[in-house]
């Protein structure tokens, strides 16, 4: 089995072997990218045809990725990327970051039924001594209650062991997927201080921005909390177009004057919230409190302030 020392010295002579489950919008570039730089990256996707697509080097993403497309056809060339629906094919990988959505549901709770059928399928295929790493984005706790428990029962190994457990959560946007990849700081939580630095060094193989290191309960607060600051403060900006609507004012003019101000930043208001993190995550924030006493208000107080807006929309334009 190799310990840590040995995974942060293959990582940096970049001999380390990457396994990628999910090939999606987070998990295809995060390959290419590695594959890139000069490791050999496995790449697993339950989706065959997306799996055949990427194979014949094309892209199967939607919308216009700069660059993607000549970065996969470079890597597929150089057979320095495989792309795979079995599991098995990554029992020979050093580190496996975990790249699967994790939705919510109505009821806003989250749904990680694709997140724990890559966990239980990954189990008996990785070998001793590997890195695992999430980059889904998940709600605070769920490193600890679902992921660690869920992956040590499927392998029958036990976390700082017989394999090593991190969550450093994605940062991409659809339209500059590589170029957040490479530019956006990263906060690598890891089970143990040892294996946050590992995560660090793997990371700065591709990133060029700050890469911080932690545990996993605060890179997953990190990562939920950045998205629903930004849903609060939108709210906030919708909030007052709406009352300065029902009183005769004028929000633009509004806004401007109050950013004269120091300290001040009212946001631009708008039709909602786009995309797809930032209407899930608040929740995913919210259910990490999910069974406490914590009385949860604001968030979702904004979150109901930017769901009507849409509507709101529609009817000022008829």
């Amino acid at each position: 089995m190799q310990n840590i020392e040995t995974l942060n010295l293959k990582i940096e002579q970049r001999e380390a072997v990457i396994g990628v489950v999910g090939l999606g919008y987070v998990g295809l570039p995060v390959a290419a990218v590695f594959a890139d730089v000069g490791f050999q990256v496995i790449g697993v996707d339950v989706k065959a045809d997306r799996v055949e697509a990427i194979s014949d080097s094309r892209s199967p993403m939607r919308g216009i990725e700069p660059g993607l497309a000549e970065m996969l056809s470079s890597v597929m060339g150089g057979q320095k990327l495989l792309a795979t629906t079995s599991y098995n094919d990554l029992d020979d990988a050093d580190v496996i970051l975990i790249a699967v959505e994790t939705p919510v549901d109505d009821d806003h709770r989250p749904r990680y039924d694709a997140l724990t059928h890559a966990l239980k399928s990954l189990g008996p295929a990785m070998k001793l001594g590997t890195l695992v790493i999430v980059e889904s984005t998940l709600a605070p706790g769920t490193m600890e209650k679902l992921v660690r428990p869920t992956l040590e029962e499927a392998s029958g190994r036990k976390v700082d062991e017989d394999f090593f457990l991190g969550h450093c959560p994605e940062r991409v946007m659809p339209g500059k997927l590589l170029q957040n990849i490479k530019s956006v700081s990263r906060v690598c939580g890891g089970y143990s201080h040892a294996t946050a630095e590992v995560m660090v060094t793997l990371y700065k193989q591709v990133v060029t921005a700050d890469l911080d290191p932690t545990d996993c309960i605060t890179a997953e607060l990190v990562k939920t909390a950045e998205n629903t600051y930004r849903d609060v403060n939108i709210a906030f900006a919708n909030e007052l177009a709406l009352i300065c609507e029902a009183v005769g004012g004028n929000v633009w003019d509004v806004r401007e004057l109050v950013n004269k101000s120091p300290g001040r930043n009212v946001l631009l208001p708008g039709a909602g919230v786009g995309g797809h993190c930032i209407p899930k995550d608040p929740w995913l924030l919210v259910y990490g409190a999910h069974g406490s006493e914590v009385p949860i208000r604001l968030i979702s107080a904004a979150r109901a302030v930017n769901d009507g807006m849409p509507q709101h929309m529609v009817d000022l334009t008829i």
